[in-house]
């Protein structure tokens, strides 16, 4: 288990709906937000002016304050930068 509550501390657009993420357990990560485009709400992101458009919130990735995921859940979806 982690010992600290994962928050995204830094995030910038890569290409197509790719951004890298840095988190406050010092990991950068890419993260691939195409998949999750085919359902509700998400569908929105698919246009990339809005896609970009992203803000930090205290603890995530945040669209608008309408679409945001768990610092886990993307964590656990992403990949390590090496």
């Amino acid at each position: 288990m982690r010992d600290i509550i994962l928050k995204i501390v830094k995030a910038e657009y890569v290409k197509d709906y790719v951004l890298r993420l840095t988190f406050n357990n010092a990991e950068v990560r890419l993260m691939d937000f195409e998949p999750l485009m085919d359902k509700g709400i998400c569908k929105k992101l698919r246009d990339m002016d809005y896609f970009k458009s992203y803000t930090l919130d205290p603890f995530t990735v945040d669209w608008n304050n309408e679409i945001g995921f768990a610092p886990e859940f993307l964590y656990e979806r992403s990949v390590l930068v090496k």
